[in-house]
């Protein structure tokens, strides 16, 4: 259930949401162009990251591939060392991966068209549509987490907006207030207003330039909007560490590509099972993981990280080998020795970057 009655002002509605984007809005750099492989790297970075958080990444990510064909020439190392910090690492690769595909099949401009654009690597409905709209002027509709915040207030959504049936509406009602002769605006003012003024906790509706259409503060819910699923609590994992060294080297291990922090170098890690201490399921990891013996020292660190869908503790142990041959690691794609000088040229979790230091 939800009101309409805003569809009914919709022209006030848009003049009045444009004027206050044009008048307010952020200067940030991907608002002063109209490339699309510029607002692409954008939309991308932004889509788990704040602005503050994504600015200095997307101008590393400028300045070192100026262009889609510079991005797809990179080796995919490359990529991810210059995206370590930022979390959520299948965008980068999916990121790689697309600029291959535009620099092969479109020859170097990413398709003009959300719906071509989805068939991009990583590229999904909003994000084809921030894209189409904001470079090409496509009259499409984004609709993101701040946007569904946006409409369930405007229309006093009394449905989850997790629902699927709910979404859909959702994704409707944003199409049928967006500016035709403006979408590209219209998309970027709905997307700053759930950013900075129709806010989650406390929105500012005395600053809000709609505020006069919104259905859930006619009704004094604003702040009971959106309506959410009740999540699950976050799943909880218990690693131990292995930090192996040899001849001043310690070793590194590289991640498959496909999966969590694909791509990533890492320690050797493994999860503790019941009823084992820590030093045997880093023996019996090591010894069988790595076809590696070792026997584990002193504990360097214990270090908690939180990903989307569980936490996880890490216990950080250095551990010494206890022959002069080389790993064979069965769950990982490479291996290296390097020395702590080296490490700059690695690209590491963010959770590894909480113990890294202690090595020293």
């Amino acid at each position: 259930m939800y009101s309409a009655a805003p569809l009914e002002q919709a022209a006030a509605l848009r003049r009045a949401l444009l004027h206050w984007f044009q008048e307010a809005a952020r200067d940030l750099p991907w608002r002063r162009t109209s490339d699309p492989y510029r607002i692409w790297l954008s939309e991308v970075i932004l889509q788990q990251t704040r602005v503050d958080q994504g600015l200095p990444y997307y101008e590393r990510f400028v300045e070192t591939f100026p262009d889609a064909r510079a991005l797809a020439d990179a080796p995919l190392d490359k990529v991810l060392k210059l995206w370590e910090g930022l979390g959520y690492y299948t965008r980068a690769r999916n990121l790689h991966r697309a600029a291959q595909v535009v620099r092969d099949d479109f020859g170097g401009a990413p398709p003009k068209t959300a719906e071509l654009l989805q068939m991009l690597p990583g590229i999904g409905r909003y994000t084809a549509a921030a894209i189409a709209s904001i470079a090409y002027g496509e009259p499409v509709a984004v609709v993101d987490g701040n946007v569904k915040r946006v409409l369930s207030r405007l229309f006093n959504v009394e449905t989850s907006i997790d629902d699927t049936a709910t979404d859909k509406e959702l994704w409707r009602l944003a199409n049928l207030l967006l500016s035709r002769k403006h979408p590209g605006d219209f998309n970027q003012a709905m997307m700053e207003l759930g950013a900075r003024i129709c806010t989650p906790r406390t929105p500012d509706c005395a600053g809000c330039p709609v505020a006069d259409f919104c259905q859930a503060r006619k009704h004094g819910v604003e702040t009971e909007r959106p309506i959410r699923s009740a999540k699950k609590p976050p799943g909880l994992k218990d690693l131990v560490v292995a930090v192996v060294r040899r001849d001043g080297q310690y070793l590194l291990v590289k991640r498959p590509e496909e999966g969590l922090l694909g791509g990533l170098w890492e320690f050797p890690s493994f999860e503790t099972r019941p009823g084992q201490s820590h030093q045997q399921v880093l023996e019996a990891g090591c010894k069988t993981g790595l076809k590696l013996p070792v026997k584990p020292g002193g504990m360097v660190s214990a270090v908690s990280h939180a990903y989307t869908h569980f936490k996880v503790t890490m216990t950080v142990y250095r551990c010494t080998p206890l022959n002069g041959k080389d790993p064979k690691p069965s769950e990982h794609t490479e291996f290296t020795w390097a020395a702590r000088s080296e490490f700059e040229a690695f690209a590491f979790p963010k959770a590894v970057h909480k113990f890294i230091g202690l090595l020293d």
